[in-house]
């Protein structure tokens, strides 16, 4: 006889994708990225310079990096952790335009970071879940969009609202609220734990008898690892390239919104095609074409090459999470939040080994020659790691 309250529980695809894709969107789009656009209007304004937008970002990095690793001992639901973050996302993204004071922004920041990773690992984990449950594993494509919508909306918004004139700290404020009618969204359409979590909770029950640790293949986790290293410094330093050949604001400020669009249609690209190619060999690619969009600018510096650089990262970094975190889940053995805990602790230490590489070679190079050095040596740890995912055994 079946379990009524599991029937009902159970809820439609379009209600996990939904969800799932909403609070990656706030998570990442408005918690991890928005003060990407944010600095540079907080600059114009005077509430900021670049010193403390460098110290601010560190601040996120690092806060990233400790809900990575906190992710898998927090003892909720992961629906219930999502749900934490998203408030915590709220209420640090709303502070920001509460207070002028740095130290403040800097304690901000850092929350900030640990709920995105927590949402990004608790999402990953119950959504994931879900979607195998409901034989729909392709809408991973549509769960790790949120990514790249967050990033181009929060991006188009903040464009718009500083060509209006809008200061930062009213910005701030709004991005807050947008966040929190999100949160709500989210909250009605997250599917409850009777479903997927019972049957993942029989999985784990499994697994565990036949092994007494768990946690993604450390190979896989040292390429995640590398992926962070590699995506940061493009990402981050794509914009100064960009002013250095372009002195025209408005192409700035769509800089964010395109780079954010191209990885929403790369993921929705890639659910596709995942299901007939291996996981690792998507991996091993998007290695690739993000290694070669760390060379074009080397190579050549221009506004095509830049774009193409944009457009080379931006569609290819949101791939690789998705194929990764699939990855790590599908090769865990007990609780996948160890696993997805585990990439996600990796990429964010890569990511902060980025800029840090950037500015200790700078020191001794003149212009773009120390980031023009640190995104050569991204590229080649990118091809590497690619020749590595390449050999190894692909898994369906």
């Amino acid at each position: 006889m079946s379990n009524p309250s599991i029937a009902i529980a159970r809820p439609s695809f379009f209600a996990v994708c939904a969800a799932g894709l909403l609070a990656l969107a706030i998570a990442m789009g408005i918690g991890r990225f928005a003060f990407t656009p944010m600095l540079p209007l907080m600059i114009r304004a005077g509430s900021a310079d670049v010193a403390a937008g460098g110290w601010l970002a560190a601040a996120n990095y690092a806060g990233y990096l400790l809900g990575a690793i906190t992710a898998a001992r927090i003892r909720l639901t992961p629906q219930r952790i999502g749900l934490v973050s998203l408030l915590a996302i709220v209420v640090s993204t709303t502070a920001m335009g509460w207070t002028g004071s740095v130290a403040i922004w800097l304690v901000l920041r850092f929350v900030a970071g640990v709920a995105s990773a927590w949402a990004l690992v608790s999402t990953s984990v119950w959504c994931l879940a879900w979607l195998a449950r409901l034989g729909r594993p392709a809408g991973a494509g549509i769960l790790y969009a949120g990514v790249g919508v967050g990033i181009a909306l929060a991006g188009l918004y903040c464009w718009r609202a500083g060509a209006a004139g809008v200061q930062p700290d009213k910005l701030w404020l709004q991005l807050g609220a947008l966040a929190l009618l999100g949160l709500v969204v989210v909250a009605a359409l997250m599917p409850r734990d009777a479903g997927a979590s019972q049957a993942a909770g029989r999985e784990t029950a499994t697994t565990t008898r036949q092994a007494s640790s768990g946690g993604a293949p450390w190979s896989l986790v040292l390429c995640y690892g590398v992926l962070g290293f590699g995506y940061i410094l493009p990402a981050t330093f794509l914009p100064v390239l960009a002013r250095a050949v372009v002195d025209d604001p408005s192409v700035f400020g769509a800089a964010w919104p395109v780079f954010g669009a191209a990885a929403a249609a790369s993921t929705l690209v890639a659910g596709a095609v995942l299901g007939h190619v291996s996981r690792r060999r998507v991996l091993a690619g998007s290695h690739v074409l993000m290694a070669l969009g760390c060379l074009l600018p080397v190579l050549h510096l221009s506004a095509s090459t830049v774009l193409a650089a944009a457009l080379l990262v931006g569609g290819t970094f949101m791939v690789a999470t998705m194929a990764g975190m699939q990855e790590a889940k599908a090769t865990a053995i007990g609780d996948p939040t160890r696993a997805l805990g585990r990439m996600t602790a990796a990429f964010a230490i890569g990511q902060m080994a980025g800029p840090v590489l950037s500015s200790a070679l700078s020191g001794t190079a003149q212009g773009f020659g120390g980031l023009f050095a640190a995104l050569v040596i991204g590229a080649v740890a990118l091809l590497g790691s690619a020749a590595w995912l390449a050999r190894e055994p692909s898994r369906s």
